[in-house]
């Protein structure tokens, strides 16, 4: 029985690398190899697919799924924000696709181990590399009270971050935290219950650690600078968001790379030198189908966005 999770808006990711004839596509979120396996089977041998994931366990899924492409399919353990140390590695000198699936896994989501996840009772560890030291549980009993809240307030977009700081501060006194089920208790008294109509009062506040713990939206903002010393010439960067905050970034990055010159209207000739670096191909995010969310919920609020390399 197949257990590997279907990847999000997959049809749409196709369709912006489906006339790559021949190189290398960087698969930098690889996953259980979902985008990956869909990319290989509907396009040419010609065509090679480099996935990187900072998650060795997902690496090794992702290596059974691909087997069967051969030297097609090439594997780096890393983040995605290391892309020209692993092209280096790799011997790939351009390429010709980056594609980006943000945010934590199905798989990781569903491991109460991993501690990603408020329904599953575990470790609050929330890393993505297992390699990294510092957990989510550690974060908390680190940080100050300032850094807490304004970590709850800005990558969580927690409107009650005093608030939870401190009812996570009165419960330290106690004894500490090191669960997602003692947090999520401490969560429901400060923020209240779950009820229907608003979504789980954990939920911002375990995006925000998560986002914390994985450095998430540095390394998205190094990895979107970087890729454009490595892509051919109308190659396609392709990027799903999750929440607002991971696509405001790369909104922002591919409406300036496409803007070029930024000398005042003034003047009659440009004086900055600037030139536009991408071509903006998704006026506005894709959205998954009504259909596809249906399907799979956990879809809902992904957000993709592309654009084409260009050169002066």
């Amino acid at each position: 029985m197949n257990t590997f999770h279907e990847p999000v808006l997959k049809d749409a990711v196709l369709q912006q690398f489906i006339n790559i004839e021949e190189g290398w596509i960087v698969d930098g979120t690889l996953g259980d190899g979902g985008h990956t396996e869909y990319l290989l089977d509907h396009t040419g041998p010609g065509v090679g697919l480099l996935g990187i994931d900072r998650d060795a366990s997902a690496l090794a899924r992702a290596r059974l799924r691909l087997e069967r492409f051969g030297k097609r399919a090439r594997f780096a353990h890393g983040n995605f924000s290391q892309l020209l140390h692993v092209l280096k590695e790799a011997g790939i000198d351009r390429i010709e696709g980056l594609l980006l699936d943000l945010g934590v896994s199905s798989m990781q989501l569903d491991t109460a181990g991993r501690g990603f996840s408020f329904r599953h009772d575990g470790p609050l560890d929330m890393r993505m590399d297992r390699d990294e030291a510092t957990t989510a549980a550690d974060l908390l009993n680190t940080l100050s009270d300032r850094e807490l809240e304004t970590i709850l307030r800005e990558y969580g977009e927690e409107r009650n971050a005093k608030r939870i700081m401190r009812a996570i501060r009165k419960a330290q006194s106690k004894s500490p935290i090191q669960t997602t089920s003692q947090l999520v208790q401490v969560l429901s008294h400060a923020v209240g219950s779950p009820r229907p109509t608003r979504i789980h009062p954990a939920t911002r506040t375990f995006q925000a650690l998560r986002i914390a713990v994985n450095n998430e939206l540095q390394h998205l903002t190094i990895a979107l600078r970087d890729s454009l010393g490595v892509l051919s010439a109308a190659a396609r960067v392709v990027v799903i968001s999750f929440h607002s905050l991971e696509d405001r970034i790369v909104k922002t990055f591919f409406r300036e790379e496409q803007r070029g010159c930024v000398c005042p209207p003034k003047l009659p000739v440009c004086v900055c030198g600037r030139k536009a670096t991408l071509r903006v191909l998704t006026s506005k995010p894709i959205i998954p189908s009504m259909e596809e969310i249906r399907q799979n919920p956990r879809a809902s609020s992904a957000k993709l966005r592309a654009a084409e390399r260009v050169y002066a």
